[in-house]
């Protein structure tokens, strides 16, 4: 049987970069390892002794699958001028560079939204494994592989394909041969399917769930309130400092940089704390004018000052039975602060322009994010109301300071935006969460939500979130890295800067016009003659390359 040509594989060697001073190996935007064969077929023969082969094969075969699917997401970006064939050949390939076996198309049908191949293996890794770590099989045992194919496949042609494997190298014969189509033309598909669902992994262990489960509930749900997510060790201290304070009826100053969560904290307080059921108001004292904040505050009684038509509760009133959180309590004026200091010592009010005194049963939990020392050092704070409003400080640490949160925290953002704007994100990808976690967060976390927002709008529907959908304009490429070259040997290479070409350019006495009309030709080689496409390449719209490929 004839086999299939692939198109010229550079554009997939260029997407493989090695950083071994970094220890990062990227394929795309995805990160890569390299594992030893013998190591892969020690793990394969611990999972056959200790779960069994079905609950083996199920596990492996849904880790290829979920590669196969990563890979697809890149595929559909490689070759987008290409034809269909060359985009989807862009998997065996893939499959080769990863070093998982020699891929021989045999027979490749895509038309009308079908499918149907054949490949041939040669030196699969899993054969080999298999061979090395169990010996002789009597049934195909390229799980993984297999695995992978159909998850690729899957993925590029948005409907289940199902790879089989008809001959296997593990069983003795020169090379493996798979066959795939759709699920639902095989005439054993609820078997095949079921290699591909969710199962637990350790059977034996089953009975064990609900006690695992009733521990897990134990353990993680005091975690898990609204709008609260963090397991590093700085958010769980200052979660700790928060939960023993929830059932007392301290005073809490709320402490951090601009853009960590204050009232978010504050929200979790009152929600933990036996006042839970009554108010919780919440005011920014920064933005409200200083003549109104000690009405807004304390209320207003009718004829208080021009315009008080009729009585009118403050916060405090509204608050009563609850909490009340006062954010950036640094900016009360010093009349404000005065009363403020008498309904801490009194627990009562009066209104602006009344005389009657209210008693009030408020929570008060502030926050701010100036240094109160330096304010009442300068004048511009009560010493008294800082004493009584520091009983109880909890500072909350800044994002940078808790980067293993980051994850969780882009993971309930993406679900939430994803919702929001209408959009379903597959997730982000590996290279685009190092750049989140390797940024300094002047912002926090309200900085990280925005970023998360424009990467979700931007992100393609059904897609991954990469690092230019995050930080637009500024790029996270590695300056020097090592490619694969043609001879299969790393090259060290520099990625090029604009500057570096105009250098390059300038020292070579390229004019103008001819570099310029060298571009537009081969983006137009590039493109396949689609001047439509060419000029996308370019920045451009069709009429303006076409004026400069006529001019």
């Amino acid at each position: 049987m004839a086999t299939i040509q692939y198109p010229e594989g550079s554009d997939l060697r260029s997407l493989l970069r090695f950083l071994p001073e970094e220890g990062l190996i990227w394929l795309g935007e995805h990160r890569m390892l390299l594992l030893h064969v013998g190591a892969l077929a020690a793990l394969r023969k611990e999972l056959v002794a200790s779960v069994g082969k079905v609950q083996a094969r199920r596990l492996l075969t849904r880790m290829g699958f979920v590669s196969g699917m990563r890979d697809a997401e890149l595929a559909k970006k490689t070759r987008p001028q290409g034809t269909l064939r060359d985009a989807f050949v862009v998997g065996p390939q893939l499959h080769m560079l990863e070093g998982s076996a020699r891929v021989i198309p045999l027979t490749i049908k895509l038309e009308d939204g079908t499918f149907h191949g054949e490949f041939a293996w040669e030196h699969s890794w899993e054969a080999q494994a298999h061979l090395q770590g169990i010996g002789t099989s009597d049934e195909p045992a390229c799980w993984m592989m297999i695995g992978y194919a159909s998850g690729y496949t899957s993925a590029f042609m948005n409907r289940f394909i199902v790879f089989r494997e008809t001959a296997c190298a593990a069983m003795g014969q020169e090379r493996c041969h798979i066959v795939g189509k759709p699920a639902e033309e095989w005439s054993d598909a609820p078997e095949l399917i079921g290699f591909f669902q969710e199962d637990p992994i350790v059977g034996r262990l089953l009975e064990l769930r609900e006690e695992i489960e009733s521990m897990r509930e134990r353990l993680v749900e005091p975690r898990r309130v609204p709008k609260l997510i963090g397991a590093s060790a700085a958010f769980l201290l200052t979660y700790d400092l928060l939960e023993r304070a929830a059932g007392t009826q301290v005073t809490v100053l709320l402490l951090g940089e601009t853009g960590v969560g204050k009232e978010r904290f504050a929200r979790t307080l009152h929600e933990l704390s036996p006042r839970k059921n009554g108010p919780f108001v919440a005011v920014n004292c920064a933005a409200i004018p200083e003549e109104l904040i000690e009405s807004e505050l304390f209320g207003v009684e009718r004829g208080a000052f021009t315009g008080a038509h009729a009585p009118r509760a403050g916060k405090f009133e509204r608050a009563n039975g609850g909490t009340l959180f006062l954010d950036e309590v640094g900016e009360l004026s010093p009349a404000a602060q005065a009363k403020l200091l008498r309904v801490l010592q009194e627990g009562e009010i009066e209104r602006l322009g009344g005389e009657q005194v209210r008693k009030i049963d408020v929570r008060l939990v502030a926050a701010t994010n100036v240094d109160l020392h330096q304010a009442v050092e300068a004048g511009r704070f009560r010493r008294d109301l800082f004493y009584r409003l520091n009983v109880y400080p909890i500072h909350i640490p800044p994002l940078r300071e808790r980067i293993s949160d980051i994850p969780l925290l882009v993971e309930a953002m993406i679900a939430r935006f994803q919702s929001l704007h209408g959009k379903k994100i597959t997730g982000i990808s590996d290279k685009a969460m190092l750049a989140l976690k390797a940024y300094h967060w002047p912002g926090n976390v309200r900085e990280l939500e925005n970023v998360i927002e424009r990467g979700v709008i931007l992100a393609p529907n059904h897609g991954t979130i990469e690092v230019e959908h995050l930080f637009v304009g500024n790029g996270s490429e590695e300056t020097r890295a090592h490619v694969l070259g043609t001879s299969g040997g790393l090259e060290e290479k520099s990625r090029e800067t604009h500057t570096d070409l105009a250098d390059a350019l300038i020292e070579r006495g390229v004019p103008l016009e001819s570099f310029e009309r060298m571009l537009l030709h081969r983006a137009v080689e590039r493109a396949g003659g689609n001047l439509s496409a060419a000029a996308r390449l370019l920045g451009l719209t069709r009429p303006q390359l076409s004026y400069r490929l006529k001019k």
